[in-house]
């Protein structure tokens, strides 16, 4: 029997392995769109790309990891059920316990990674993520300006200068500033100097120019020998979220309003309980793809989407109901996990009687 079994367990692992790139592929486009959004202004290269998607990837583990493992469980015991390798295994002695060894074996690998992700990996990919976002805005936010080019790199305003002698300094430069609708601006220097202040923020310093302000039926001109622009990026630099905090630093920062507290308590049982998933799913899967693997692997792939879409829904209408107040916080954030855990308990039960 242990070579049946590590038969099925590589089986497992490699379609685990495969559904789990493809998962994390399709939730990364969205991520990375945001990003790219965000740091078209100033550019990235290569490299900075490469490493801002290994960056991304413990932050979809957590919800990626159970997803993979329900669906490779449903694909690999749909296709044996469909061969009937379930029966012969059945017929030749073993039973459902013993055949679902090779998912206990995964299901419990998949808990201790999930729970490395959210005690530890998650929240230092997070701040590394953030970190290098905030070092490719310093570094390359002067090279973003280039001489006898458009540049929109800030909202509403556009800017042309002549020439730049280095890289965070320019000569003759044209800026119009839509940002108030009713005063637009034009403003024209002979030099100027750019660099990032706190906040990431470009602080533009401008020497030897004029301001045309035009208010309605009139206008307004003013000469300056220096003037200092804030200017803030077309998208707000990520903040510091609560994917950043371990379980345990979020326990210590419970405070602010209600709602702040609130939010707290909400992403600490999520980061308990979506690891306790995979446990979950260990009962769940094995009975499901029975029932499912009749219908071939489309059966397996649709039946793991619809199980995972209905958690989703009810986890965020639960999380909505503990906004709203109506539940306490705990209740809401474990019922989802609950309901799969009996849901899997009882159809692992009825699945060894046969």
């Amino acid at each position: 029997m242990k070579i049946i079994h590590k038969s099925i367990v590589k089986e497992l692992a490699l379609t685990f392995i495969i559904t789990l790139a493809f998962l994390n592929l399709i939730l990364m486009m969205e991520k990375l769109l945001k990003l790219s959004r965000f740091l078209s202004g100033v550019g990235t290269s290569a490299g900075d790309m490469v490493k801002l998607i290994l960056y991304l990837q413990p932050q979809l583990l957590l919800l990626t990891i159970p997803m993979a493992f329900l669906l490779s469980v449903l694909l690999v015991y749909g296709r044996l059920n469909l061969d009937n390798e379930l029966v012969i295994l059945s017929a030749s002695g073993m039973n459902f316990k013993g055949i679902s060894k090779p998912v206990f074996v995964l299901g419990t690998l998949c808990f201790f990674i999930n729970i490395a992700v959210s005690f530890h990996i998650g929240p230092k990919s997070s701040i590394l993520l953030r970190k290098n976002i905030a070092t490719i805005i310093t570094s390359r936010l002067p090279l973003a300006f280039e001489s006898g080019t458009f540049n929109t790199t800030f909202k509403d305003i556009v800017f042309v200068i002549r020439e730049k002698p280095t890289a965070d300094s320019f000569k003759g430069i044209f800026m119009y500033d839509g940002r108030d609708k009713d005063e637009s601006r034009v403003l024209v220097a002979k030099e100027g100097q750019i660099f990032t202040s706190e906040g990431f923020r470009a602080n533009i310093s401008l020497k030897d120019g004029f301001i045309h302000i035009a208010q309605g039926n009139r206008t307004i001109e003013m000469f300056f020998k220096s003037y200092n622009m804030l200017l803030a990026l077309e998208s707000n630099l990520p903040a510091k979220k609560l994917a950043e905090y371990t379980p345990f630093e979020l326990l210590k920062e419970m405070q602010g309003t209600p709602q702040e507290i609130l939010s707290f308590q909400l992403e600490f049982h999520r980061r308990l309980s979506l690891p306790l998933l995979c446990m979950t799913l260990i009962l769940l899967a094995p009975p499901l793809a029975l029932v499912a693997g009749k219908s071939g692997r489309l059966g397996g792939l649709t039946t793991g989407l619809v199980v995972f879409t209905g958690y989703y829904i009810l986890l965020i209408y639960c999380e909505g109901l503990v906004r709203a107040g109506d539940i306490p916080h705990v209740i809401g954030a474990w019922i989802p996990t609950m309901m799969l855990g009996i849901g899997g308990l009882y159809l692992f039960w009825r699945a060894g009687r046969r």
